[in-house]
């Protein structure tokens, strides 16, 4: 898909999965798109991946100019529902064409008429249980968040001086407003339905954390509890140090919520302690592949083989590791980090009457 795109999906990674505050009672999916400015050699010019529930299942760019899936699932639904498919391949080309239009209109702002820029827009949606929407859609200009749409007061928030220009010209434009809006609320939840559809299976599962308690010696006396959690889905989990069920938040050194090579996740917290007190300690452990939440001491941890607890963390460390040496590679054209949220939508972006 070429190093954009592997950027896009870096990005979103590292940013730790998280558009709207989507909880463990709700279903999510986003679209990362990037356009450049010209041709660049061994690179398209514009590239968009799609997540659901923080899993890639496909990914389009400029130089194949098709659809590719990342998942069994989604090339199914491609043979079963053709049209949904077509529909997605119209979106992601007519959004090229529209993000193209708006990267001369920054530029031309920032008056950067040559060199290399880019684009990114994103957008995304959630459905929880209860029915309730929420979307979020915003565009960052080489890497920097240039401006987030409020669906609920159908008005642009402008992050620079700069973006105020296109601010005052989007503002205007209410019928762009209410489509942006209709698009989070309707078409996006409308294919994440259908995603959760086809992917039930691996998207609706439920995998119970492998939990595993251990010890070793600190400093000055003091001993450091790690609690690890590994090969659990869906990726919302709730771990917590206890002393005499009393949470101990502020002691707690905590890792993220990472990504294992199979599709599930893994983390760990820690918390240096006093051994003599050890026996108040447990790692407390929510999810929602457990009948009822883990409280496990040292000497209670879980059984489970030492290399299997090995596994999850070499994997999470290479694919750090892999996300980093991407970064490296493509920043040496792209500037800094962004959260980058915007739309694969029958594109509100590629409205030409309201241009920055």
């Amino acid at each position: 898909m070429g190093r954009l795109g592997w950027l896009l999906g870096a990005l979103l990674l590292l940013q730790g999965g998280g558009c709207c505050g989507f909880s463990s009672t709700s279903h999510s999916a986003r679209f990362f798109l990037m356009e450049a400015s010209g041709p660049t050699p061994g690179l398209p010019q514009f590239v968009a991946v799609g997540y659901v529930d923080g899993q890639l299942f496909g990914a389009y760019d400029s130089n194949g100019k098709r659809i590719m899936p990342k998942v069994p699932w989604f090339s199914t639904m491609e043979k079963e529902e053709p049209q949904i498919w077509h529909m997605h391949l119209r979106r992601a080309r007519h959004t090229d064409l529209g993000l193209r239009k708006d990267l001369v209109s920054v530029q031309n702002l920032y008056n950067q008429s040559t060199g290399f820029h880019t684009l990114q827009y994103m957008w995304g949606c959630e459905l929880s249980e209860d029915g309730q929407k929420r979307g979020l859609a915003q565009y960052a200009y080489d890497g920097r968040d240039f401006i987030a749409f409020d669906k609920e007061t159908l008005t642009w928030t402008a992050a620079s001086a700069t973006a105020q220009v296109t601010k005052r010209n989007w503002d205007a434009n209410l019928p762009r407003s209410q489509l942006y809006k209709f698009d989070l609320e309707e078409t996006c939840t409308g294919w994440l339905r259908k995603y959760l559809q086809y992917g039930k299976e691996t998207l609706l599962r439920k995998e119970r954390p492998v939990v595993k308690v251990t010890r070793k010696d600190s400093h000055e006396g003091l001993e450091t509890l790690l609690c690890r959690a590994h090969g659990f889905y869906p990726k919302e989990i709730d771990v917590t140090w206890r002393k005499d069920g009393e949470v101990r938040e502020g002691d707690t050194f905590r890792g993220v919520v990472g990504p294992n090579a199979d599709g599930t996740y893994y983390t760990w917290l820690s918390i240096e302690i006093d051994p003599k007190e050890r026996s108040h300690y447990r790692c407390h452990v929510e999810h929602d592949g457990l009948e009822k939440p883990l409280d496990l001491a040292v000497e209670e941890s879980a059984s489970v083989p030492g290399w299997l607890i090995a596994v999850g963390i070499v994997s999470g460390v290479l694919a750090a590791l892999l996300l980093a040496v991407v970064i490296v590679v493509v920043l040496k054209k792209c500037p800094e980090k962004a959260a980058y949220r915007a739309a694969l939508t029958s594109d509100p972006g590629s409205d030409s009457s309201a241009r920055a």
